[in-house]
């Protein structure tokens, strides 16, 4: 299949956002656990912190480091749901969802 130069580019230009989505994600300051967004979500900094009593189906096991919205490192990352700020790697939030 001949590749014509305006398909070169399409593709070109989405390989290339692709390629630097993950980096988005990861830049930005950390996310405040009084930020209103976090707040309505829960967010906690520090998994073991979660008030149960709110929170019933929070399990110990679920970080944002093994949540599929976070894109990040061993300490800190973007997450999907809070576009431009970073959350803590041993955080949580109501949104959390398992990685497949």
């Amino acid at each position: 299949m001949k590749t014509s130069r305006r398909q070169f580019i399409i593709f070109s230009a989405t390989g290339l956002a692709a390629a630097t989505a993950g980096q988005t994600f990861a830049n930005g300051p950390m996310l405040a656990e009084n930020d209103p967004q976090g707040s309505s979500l829960g967010y906690k900094a520090d998994s073991t912190k979660v008030d149960k009593a709110k929170f019933p189906k929070h399990a110990a096991t679920q970080l944002c480091s093994n949540c599929t919205l976070y894109k990040g490192g061993a300490n800190a990352g973007g997450c999907q749901i809070f576009p431009g700020k970073q959350v803590a790697a041993k955080g949580w939030c109501s949104a959390w969802a398992a990685k497949a």
